[in-house]
């Protein structure tokens, strides 16, 4: 693979065959919306980008946020800010020798003109640990400027000591206002579409609807629903619409259709209708809810709804948050759905949900007392000599392996949190409590 498959300094990035999203990148901070957050002259990247006195302040970032909120546009103005050059790299193409390649380069560029280089690496979270280690010299030594851009929780997806030599940047979805004014001006500016067509507010509505705080989603559906018509027309819904291919649900991530659709979602599944689940869950997916959201309530309820009438809904549930992490949309919708079909069929029971309230409102009502001395730490020899650890009998020396003893304190040594219902497999578990419980001298 050639050295320009796999990074370039985006020269020609505004050429003007080059797709809408692109030739309308912002050139200067001026031309950014949103992340205001981030970006205030008083934050350390907004100082980064606005030096004073002749004072550039350079520092590693990683920027984490949703696609299209403007990652590879921010590592350019750093560039521009620093009067480095700018070199992107693919992690979804490179690998150990080409890291190392771009590294040298950068030195050679050092060395000879003493101009830095800024290194922007997409979706780092696709590099392993060694081609992430790989980057750890360069970084250190200030051969570059990283810029590293990722979509997942970089707590999770890089490597520790990238994370400590650079600064943590959390980049937000574009508000539908601010992605409403990129829009508008793609449609006039002459970077864009130079009023050749006129857009009817119902289909900019319309686009900001589709593309989910997504700029590049935005710029990119725009384009393909101008580009079937000829100058002088007026671009509608429907162009719109043809654009996406597809009719995208009302859904707005923070607004209440993603309270209700969860709520739909989760209360289908409680319900068992199968079909209103997987209903619920294509309407997430098609309109772009984060997966690993999904997954994570899919958990919840699995203990909360399901519990010991089966217990294996549990495990399936988390294997399946695990696996969206691993391969994410659109691939991670099957994953998703099996997990939603079997928690759907499951046997439901809320008795460990029950069980856990319960007992947390004996301890905050009071109800604590002193643990039993038989059961208390006895490890050390001042503990001993106030009774702790004596007594204490070992189950597994008996041949049930259960010793009758008052394992809980005096205040609530007759509370029965747990009362399993007979649903699934929770029968055959409260059968085993029962008969525990005898053993136990609890009956």
């Amino acid at each position: 693979m050639t050295e320009s498959n796999l990074f370039s300094d985006g020269s020609d990035s505004r050429r003007s065959g080059a797709p809408l999203a692109v030739r309308m990148r912002p050139v200067d901070l001026s031309e950014v919306v949103g992340q205001e957050q981030v970006l205030g002259p008083q934050s350390p990247l907004g100082r980064m980008l606005r030096p004073r006195d002749g004072l550039v302040t350079k520092s590693s970032l990683v920027l984490w946020g949703p696609p299209g909120t403007g990652k590879t546009t921010l590592a350019n103005l750093v560039a521009s800010a620093t009067g480095d050059r700018f070199v992107e790299l693919s992690a979804v193409t490179a690998g150990v020798k080409d890291v190392r390649a771009v590294i040298e380069s950068a030195k050679r560029e050092l060395e000879m003109s003493g101009r830095g280089t800024v290194l922007f690496v997409d979706e780092v979270h696709r590099f392993s640990k060694t081609q992430q280690d790989a980057l750890l010299p360069s970084v250190e030594n200030g051969w570059v400027t990283l810029v590293a851009a990722t979509t997942e929780n970089p707590s999770f997806s890089v490597i520790a000591p990238l994370l400590s030599r650079s600064l943590l940047v959390p980049l937000e979805s574009v508000s539908e206002e601010d992605l409403r004014t990129v829009v508008v001006r793609a449609i006039s500016d002459d970077r864009g579409l130079n009023s050749r067509v006129e857009v009817e507010p119902e289909a900019i509505d319309q686009i900001v609807r589709v593309s989910g705080g997504d700029v590049r989603r935005a710029l990119t559906v725009l384009e393909a629903a101008a580009g079937a018509r000829a100058d002088g027309a007026v671009v509608g819904i429907a162009d719109v619409e043809s654009a996406v291919a597809h009719a995208v649900p009302r859904y707005d991530r923070d607004g209440d259709q993603h309270y209700d659709v969860t709520s739909a979602l989760i209360k289908s599944v409680r319900g068992s209708d199968v079909d209103a689940a997987l209903h619920y869950l294509a309407r997430m997916v098609v309109a772009g809810e984060d997966p690993r959201f999904i997954a994570r309530r899919l958990v919840i309820l699995a203990s909360e709804d399901i519990g010991m009438a089966d217990p294996t809904a549990l495990q399936t549930a988390v294997a399946a948050m695990q696996a969206v992490s691993f391969i994410g949309l659109p691939e991670a919708r099957i994953t998703l759905a099996q997990a939603v079909v079997h928690l759907s069929l499951a046997p439901k029971s809320n008795r460990a949900y029950l069980a856990i309230g319960a007992a947390i409102a004996d301890v905050e009502a009071g109800k604590i007392g002193l643990v039993p001395a038989p059961l208390r730490d006895g490890s050390v020899a001042s503990s001993r000599a106030t009774g702790a650890g004596q007594g204490y009998q070992y189950p597994h020396d008996r041949e049930q392996g259960i010793v009758a003893f008052q394992y809980a304190p005096e205040a609530v040594a007759q509370s029965r949190y747990y009362v399993p219902s007979e649903h699934g497999a929770e029968k055959r578990w409260g059968e085993m409590a029962n008969k525990i419980r005898n053993a136990l001298g609890r009956d």
